[in-house]
């Protein structure tokens, strides 16, 4: 389970999409952008299971972003 999600705009105008994002799964924290198509790419290291990780990510971000 992902715990402490957080994300901020990527650009200060918040005119282009695009968002940092960061949490902790099992212990390690990892950080990434996530990208107006949904793509995300880390700027940490590259989770093991990054499929799973990937789509617990997208249900949040359509959650907290596009709700």
């Amino acid at each position: 389970m992902i715990q402490h999600f957080s994300f901020r705009p990527l650009y200060e105008n918040q005119q282009l999409p695009g968002w940092t994002i960061s949490f902790f799964y099992k212990q390690n924290r990892y950080e990434g952008i996530y990208e107006k198509d949904g793509v995300i790419k880390w700027t940490s290291e590259t989770p093991r299971n990054e499929e799973q990780i990937k789509k617990m990510v997208h249900e949040l971000m359509l959650f907290h972003v596009y709700d």
